[in-house]
Formats: C-alpha cells, sequence, structure tokens
C-alpha cells in the first residue's frame, strides 16, 4: 500500500476519533454533568438540592452514606454504594445533599452526574478524572438494565476498575429502584430459559454485589409522611395549622395513591404557591 493511502486512512481515522479533551477547571464548580459527543464535563452553576436536615425517615441510610462520603474524602477507603428501593423516598436526594455536607468542609469534594445511557463512555470519563487531585463521588441516577442491555459490562469497569483499577479518587453512588437492577420477572425468565440457569442470571445479580452499600429505602408511614410536611413547613416559614395540614396531606396523598418523600414535597410546593412562599 502506498504512502498516500496510508496517509489517508490515517487523516480519516483522525477525523473518526474524538479530540483528546482538555483538562477540565475543576475549580469553577462543586458538581459537573458528563455528556458526550463531544466529550466534555459541563461545570453546574447551582445543584437542585435540599439540605440533609430537612431528608427524614431514612436515617440509617442517610448516616452510613454520610460516614462512607466522609471518609472518602478524608482520602480514606471508602465504598461504593447502591441505593434502591422505593421510589420517591429521597434516594437521589440523599446522594446530594450528603455530597452538599462533606464538601462544606472537604472543598476539593466534586460531584460528577453520568447518565445511564453514556456507561460506554465511562472508561474515557475515569482518564480525565485520574489525574486530578480532587476526589470524585461519580453519580448514576436511576440505573437498571433490561434483558439484552449490554451498558452493565461497562459498569464494571467503574466498580472493578480491570487491570487498572478503579482510580483511587473516584467513588461510584447509583439509585435504583431494584436491589438487583434488573426485574424479578426478567430474573425469573432468564433461570426457567437458559441453558444453564445459574449462569444466564449470574452475571447481571452478581453486578449489584459489587457494590459495598447497599442502602433500602421503604415506603414511608403516614406519620413519617407528615413529620416529612411539617418539617419543610417549618424550614420555610410556611404558616399553617396543625390540624389542616394534616387533613390536606392526608387528602393529598389519597388523590395520588402513594406516600413518599417526593409526594410529601408535591403538596408543600403546591401549599407554599397557595400561602405566597418561596422555597429558597
Amino acid at each position: 500500500m502506498s504512502d498516500i493511502a496510508l496517509n489517508r486512512i490515517a487523516a480519516a481515522l483522525e477525523r473518526l476519533s474524538p479530540a483528546p479533551l482538555d483538562t477540565p477547571e475543576f475549580s469553577a464548580a462543586s458538581a459537573f454533568v458528563w455528556h458526550v459527543e463531544p466529550d466534555r464535563l459541563e461545570p453546574v452553576g447551582e445543584v437542585n438540592r435540599v439540605p440533609l436536615s430537612l431528608l427524614l425517615g431514612v436515617d440509617r441510610s442517610r448516616d452510613t452514606l454520610l460516614a462512607n462520603t466522609q471518609q472518602f474524602a478524608a482520602g480514606l477507603p471508602a465504598n461504593n454504594a447502591l441505593l434502591w428501593g422505593a421510589r420517591g423516598m429521597g434516594k437521589s436526594s440523599l446522594v446530594k445533599a450528603v455530597h452538599a455536607d462533606v464538601q462544606a468542609t472537604h472543598a476539593g469534594l466534586k460531584l460528577v452526574e453520568l447518565q445511564r445511557e453514556d456507561l460506554p463512555s465511562v472508561g474515557r470519563l475515569l482518564n480525565v478524572l485520574r489525574g486530578a487531585s480532587e476526589r470524585f463521588i461519580l453519580f448514576c441516577d436511576d440505573l437498571s438494565f433490561s434483558h439484552d442491555d449490554q451498558h452493565y459490562k461497562s459498569l464494571k469497569a467503574v466498580l472493578d476498575g480491570g487491570i487498572e483499577g478503579r482510580p483511587v479518587n473516584v467513588v461510584f453512588y447509583a439509585t435504583s429502584n431494584r436491589r438487583h437492577l434488573m426485574p424479578r420477572d426478567m430474573i425469573e425468565n432468564e433461570r426457567g430459559s437458559a441453558i444453564n440457569p445459574s449462569e444466564a442470571v449470574e452475571e447481571k445479580v452478581s453486578l449489584s454485589d459489587r457494590f459495598g452499600l447497599w442502602l433500602g429505602f421503604h415506603p414511608c408511614t403516614q406519620d413519617e409522611f407528615l413529620t416529612m410536611i411539617q418539617g419543610y413547613c417549618d424550614h420555610y416559614g410556611i404558616d399553617i395549622s396543625d390540624e389542616e395540614m394534616r387533613a390536606e396531606a392526608i387528602e393529598w396523598q389519597a388523590t395520588r395513591g402513594a406516600r413518599s418523600g417526593r409526594v410529601a414535597w408535591q403538596y408543600v410546593t403546591d401549599l407554599a404557591g397557595r400561602k405566597g412562599v418561596t422555597l429558597r
């Protein structure tokens, strides 16, 4: 093959390959969002989160995740964490609130959000973070996998790290409604249809075993639901009698057929609007 042809091939490959990512200015923000095509870390000026003190009814998970994050921020060993369970019970809110609480005393702790569909690019992201002096919580919200989803293989690069190992300055936090990151009926179907049932399921189910911390979130009781609302009202200065709040809140959750931290916040948002109170 001639030199001209080789040069043309090299030029074509160079055009197809992504341009190298400039070293981000991590001091510009406390949180970033990872995007691809092209690869970039975009700073987040103001993170959408609530104070840690307002996340009620999840005390054990809160204390465990807070302690793990404090260890990590201090340069000590820490585990990857999977926050799983009932929807709307504050899993993602807890990650963001814990980061804010610890970041107040450890300015070098950064939060990087990674979308599930961008998991195949996680290796490139880790290469960017690996050489930085800061420490990073890599956060993936609402993580789950379907039957033919191969993204879970990319996640192993974060949890196990392959030959290079997970960067010492990166820890991975994920939230999911599923403890094993895939639906139970799918697990049973794989067991019933595979030539070797145990092997068919083990590869995907074992992914959740790679998280050192499993933090479960369960539906709240009515008393916990009302306590959440009262906490919000006290924090934001919303003036309402206990009797009126209780009656309205119970009716609110009944019309939605669910009780959760999310439903409590939705009621408080409606209440604040009617009372002329801003939620800032």
